[in-house]
């Protein structure tokens, strides 16, 4: 049991704090001799009255007493490191030489030309003949370049007739003679431009691609057999089949050349 120094409450082994006043209780060891629970401070044990102070200092004084025996233990576990010969000197080099005497330069009367092959003669007017002609510059004159544009049909599907459109556009107006937007690619002279709207579809150039919109006709703008919506654009492939109107009545094939 452990008294608390406060209230003398008797509290259990191994208690931190006094269970009455809750006041920190000292610390308990076990005795050497007896084996009684003291406290860490107490100088004899209160059940065989063993002297607590001495195994203290016994305690204290061991790893003094131990340090100088490790050390002579580890002096005597190093390997002893045999002394080594002194090595031998080194060579020294010879001494260098350095001749005074230039070589004789090679005599100026000795000739190297016998190993060079004769230069050959410069060309004559009067080395010219008929089967050696004076060779003369190319004097031909070049080509420019020319760029190649390619060229947008629609041929006209009942007709077989070939429309070129205008290079120099950007907005291709397709439908029939109006006072408002008068069509660049007139479609009156053929067969059922009736269902034709005098404003009917643009074809819209840019750079090399071209698109077709319907600008609000009547009968619609079918592309490939599918209705193109009002304000949408379809850019135009070799071969897609356009149609004014419904019915398949007037049909062009769009093609580059």
């Amino acid at each position: 049991m452990i008294v608390c120094p406060n209230c003398n409450h008797q509290n259990p082994d191994g208690a931190v704090q006094c269970e009455a006043c809750y006041t920190p209780l000292p610390a308990t060891t076990s005795c050497p001799n007896c084996g009684a629970p003291v406290q860490t401070d107490a100088s004899f044990c209160g059940q065989c009255g063993f002297s607590l102070q001495n195994e203290a200092e016994a305690e204290a004084a061991e790893p003094q007493t131990a340090a100088p025996a490790t050390v002579a233990m580890a002096a005597e576990a190093e390997p002893s490191i045999p002394d080594l010969p002194a090595p031998d000197p080194l060579v020294q080099p010879d001494p260098l030489v350095v001749s005074s005497s230039v070589p004789d330069p090679e005599p100026e009367n000795v000739s190297v030309a016998a190993n060079v092959p004769p230069s050959p003669a410069p060309f004559t007017p009067e080395m010219a003949s008929p089967s050696n002609p004076t060779p003369t510059p190319n004097q031909g004159t070049i080509a420019p370049t020319r760029i190649q544009q390619q060229t947008a049909l629609l041929n006209h599907v009942q007709t077989k007739t070939n429309i070129e459109l205008p290079q120099n556009l950007s907005i291709i107006h397709l439908g029939k003679p109006n006072e408002q937007i008068p069509p660049d690619i007139d479609v009156s002279g053929f067969p059922n431009s009736e269902v034709v709207s005098r404003v009917h579809a643009d074809i819209r150039v840019e750079g090399d691609a071209y698109y077709i919109e319907d600008v609000g006709s009547s009968n619609g703008t079918y592309i490939n057999h599918t209705p193109l919506p009002k304000g949408n654009r379809h850019r135009l492939r070799p071969g897609d089949r356009i149609s004014l109107g419904k019915g398949d009545l007037v049909t062009f094939l769009f093609q580059l050349s």
